[in-house]
């Protein structure tokens, strides 16, 4: 039986579809699908975990069955490897946000991600090194200097290979992605700075001619082209098209204009074959009731197609921090003094001068001050602890969706390029209170995807 033979999905219900009046979980906001679960019934810890993780929310006794399973299956590595908040909850990995399918990791499956720099971050490296490739365009073929030297052009790529693929080795599995055993290639477009249009269409020609070599499934673009423009007369589009006809899903941020009066979508992500992605802001949180829109950019193109096609996480995102930088530097020692006690404050920012500055100039002050600016300062620099920090952009909201993209792949190896497609638009939630035009067919579901993939597999 083929995918399109099979029954249409139906969408689930949001709490937008619920009526005035009809029970809502406090948590997700979701219509409970089966039996409530008190949270007297739950182990203390799980009963206090779950409260957290519930901010705003006053008075609640009882939680869907899902979420119940959402925390339980995560109680553990939640308590011991995610970062508290200072109102008690945590901060949460993006499978569990997105309730990701587990058992379905990319295995099988190589992603390669086209970018300013990469660095070979423990999350793809350890206990096995999953970079079975690396292109810099910028030296001759086999020179793979650069991807050792921790430099400013390193960070983004980095960030966009680990947000989809990473196995989170620095927080025992926790901070993963989507896709933490998938393999992945590297291909470094330029220095520092303006990556251009030509940039992007000499590594996708690259990636097309060794797709074969490298097994490549799914090709993730965080970078846009010069300008606005027609897929009739772009070259760059039409290497995007030539891929996804050789069978690569190519995957592609729409950028961060959506505030402007003018917010085009650049190829390739307005190639029509190309699944764009736009952002989701959910506020760290699984209630669906706090979705909101990031101001990513939007069509329709000149060609009249809508983009996006769908959206993903793209703030909040947990991601790493690049080792051996000044920003690594800091977050560690942020970190130590967050956890130092009291008496130990004075003497550790005075035996480190030069790291935190405001603190610097702050010695003369009491412990409580001190507190505050530390504070302050995660916050200001969105770490999460020393290893991770959060970061925002369409950059990483596209390796989301190539993550999921893997999930499915692996799910149903048989799926062609636009059954792909068509399953994350089918699969996808529409927020509320938005315009199409910003959101597409709106947030991606991993877990419909990856089960209607599955599914359609079985019936074949």
């Amino acid at each position: 039986m083929t995918l399109h033979e099979a029954k249409p999905f139906k969408r689930r219900k949001t709490s937008a579809d619920v009526a005035a009046g009809e029970r809502k979980c406090a948590v997700c906001s979701r219509e409970p699908r089966e039996e409530v679960v008190a949270l007297s019934s739950l182990e203390p810890d799980l009963e206090r975990l779950i409260r957290a993780n519930a901010p705003g929310v006053e008075g609640f006794e009882t939680v869907c069955a899902r979420c119940a399973r959402l925390f339980e299956r995560g109680k553990e590595s939640i308590l011991k490897d995610a970062a508290l908040k200072k109102d008690g909850s945590h901060v949460l990995s993006t499978p569990l946000r997105l309730d990701a399918v587990e058992r379905f990791t990319g295995k099988g499956t190589t992603i390669a991600f086209l970018d300013s720099g990469f660095y070979p971050h423990p999350d793809l490296t350890k206990p096995a090194d999953r970079i079975i490739g690396y292109r810099s365009l910028l030296h001759k073929e086999g020179d793979d200097s650069q991807l050792y030297e921790p430099d400013v052009a390193s960070w983004h790529g980095m960030m966009t290979s680990v947000v989809a693929s990473g196995n989170g080795w620095l927080s025992n599995g926790f901070y993963r992605g989507l896709a933490p055993d998938a393999k992945v290639v590297l291909v470094k477009l330029a220095k520092t700075g303006r990556i251009t249009e030509q940039n992007i269409q000499d590594g996708l020609e690259w990636v097309l001619e060794n797709r074969t070599r490298f097994g490549v499934n799914v090709v993730n673009i965080s970078a846009g082209g010069d300008f606005e423009q027609s897929y009739l007369h772009d070259s760059l589009s039409q290497v995007v098209e030539e891929c996804v006809s050789k069978g690569i899903v190519v995957v592609c941020a729409v950028g961060n204009a959506g505030h402007l009066p003018t917010h085009p979508v650049f190829p390739p992500a307005s190639a029509p074959s190309a699944i764009a992605v736009g952002g989701l802001d959910d506020n760290n949180s699984i209630d669906r009731s706090r979705r909101g829109m990031y101001r990513s950019s939007y069509g329709p193109t000149v060609d009249g197609l809508q983009k996006p096609e769908v959206i993903a996480p793209s703030i909040w995102v947990p991601a790493p921090i690049l080792p051996g930088t000044p920003t690594a530097k800091q977050a560690e020692f942020l970190e130590a003094l967050d956890n130092a006690p009291d008496k130990d404050l004075h003497d550790k920012i005075r035996a480190n001068p030069g790291i935190v500055i405001e603190l610097d100039a702050a010695l003369d002050r009491p412990v409580h001050s001190l507190r505050q600016i530390i504070i302050l300062k995660l916050r200001q620099e969105n770490v999460i602890n020393k290893y991770y920090k959060y970061v925002d952009g369409t950059s990483f909201s596209a390796p989301i969706v190539s993550s999921v993209v893997a999930q499915m792949i692996e799910a149903n190896p048989e799926l062609t390029v636009q059954e792909i497609k068509r399953i994350l638009i089918t699969t996808a939630e529409r927020l509320p209170h938005y315009e199409v035009d910003r959101q597409g067919w709106g947030v991606i579901d991993p877990r419909a995807a990856v089960e209607y993939a599955a599914a359609a597999a079985r019936e074949d």
